[in-house]
Order: C-alpha cells, then structure tokens, then sequence
C-alpha cells in the first residue's frame, strides 16, 4: 500500500470533528448541517483525512452573510462547510501548537484559554497603576490583510508543506454571496464561521507590531 505524501493523524481528524460539533454553526455552501454531516460521519471524515493526506484537498467556496457594523456598513462572516470547517481545525491543531510560544502574555485575540474577558480583567487592574492607555484598531484587518506577508509569517514558525499548502488554498477559496456569485480573493480572510489556522496566521502577522509596541512602551 502506497504511503500518503502528508503525514496526518486519524486522531486528530476524529478531534477536529469534535470540536467543530461542540461549536455547532450554520451550513455552509452545500446546506449540509452539523447533524447531515454525523448521518455518515466516519466516511465523511475518511474523505477528509484521506484528501489531505494526499494532497488532494481544495476548500469549497465560503458561504458569507452581510452584518451591519455599529459604525455604518456591513461586515462579511465567512462559514465554510462542515467538513471545511473540520480541516480547518485539524490544520489549527497542529498550528496552534507552533506559534503559539511566540505571542506576547497580553495578546489575547484567537488564542487557546485566553478571551476578551480576561483582557477586561487585566485592563481593569492596571487603570489603578498607569495614568494613560493607548487604544487603537487596525481597520479592516481580516479584510485586507496581505495574503504573501502573512505566508512568509507563517514560514517563520513551520516548514510543514502541508499545512501551507492548504493554508494557501484556504486564502484564495472564493467567496459566495448569497445570490450565489462566486467572489475570487486576493486579500483579506472571511471572518466568522471557523478560520482557526487563518486567525492563527493573522496573529502571526502581528507579532512584529507586538514586538514593536513593547520596545515603545
């Protein structure tokens, strides 16, 4: 029997699908639910670990929904399929682990045991000590982020080929509207849904501005 390029645990294909189940979310592109998927969950999970193991997978397009933003506008949420979102998440296990180590103690953005409330916490036990606080947003980071410089951020931490390549894929799946036009990407990453190794690779990219922030302050 002829060995798979890409060496992916069984395992962490059947941990994948765990989490995402936990998760739950909306269908995506093909309208398959959660409990669709289950109906013949091992063979659905064979064909994920199968393709990716081979080489042979290519995300489907992401399903996105307009959101009205406070500040006027709309905000797109990506959500792949079901079984997008379970490779995703078998990318992001074996990801995570990696860059992880890197990231500053007080970026809490997408990061495993670490939440909004926390910084919250933080922040509410510091006002006592520090007479000033620095805020500010990077507009319309997922949307436009650049697709090259968060790869070569990427290739600092891993050499995995496979998780760059499918990284690579995930980026450049195309939107769909919801008249069903297809939307090719050059930049940008949906949000929502279940970009786990996407918004690992976003917290990549801004490990230089962590570094930066702390040399200032």
């Amino acid at each position: 029997m002829k060995a798979k390029p890409f060496e992916i645990s069984k395992k962490v294909v059947l941990e994948a699908w765990k989490a995402v189940k936990a998760n739950r979310g909306a269908a995506g592109v093909d309208r398959k639910s959660i409990a669709d998927f289950e109906k013949d969950r091992k063979n659905n999970l064979y064909k994920i670990w199968n393709r990716m193991s081979s080489g042979s997978y290519f995300p489907p397009p992401v399903r996105t929904v307009g959101i009205p933003k406070k500040s006027g506008g709309e905000r797109l949420l990506g959500i792949p399929t079901v079984a997008d979102r379970v490779a995703q998440t078998v990318a992001k296990l074996y990801l995570e682990p990696l860059v992880e180590p890197y990231f500053h103690k007080d970026s809490y953005g997408y990061r495993p045991g670490k939440s909004a409330i926390q910084a919250v916490g933080v922040t509410r036990k510091r006002c006592w000590k520090y007479e000033w606080v620095l805020e500010f947003d990077i507009k319309g980071l997922f949307d436009n982020i650049n697709h090259d410089l968060l790869i070569r951020a990427v290739r600092k931490r891993t050499n995995c080929k496979w998780l760059l390549l499918y990284i690579d894929r995930w980026l450049k799946a195309p939107f769909q509207r919801e008249d069903g036009m297809l939307v090719q990407r050059i930049k940008g990453t949906p949000l929502g849904g279940c970009d786990k190794p996407l918004a690992c690779q976003s917290r990549s990219a801004l490990q230089g501005l962590d570094q930066l922030l702390r040399e200032l302050l």
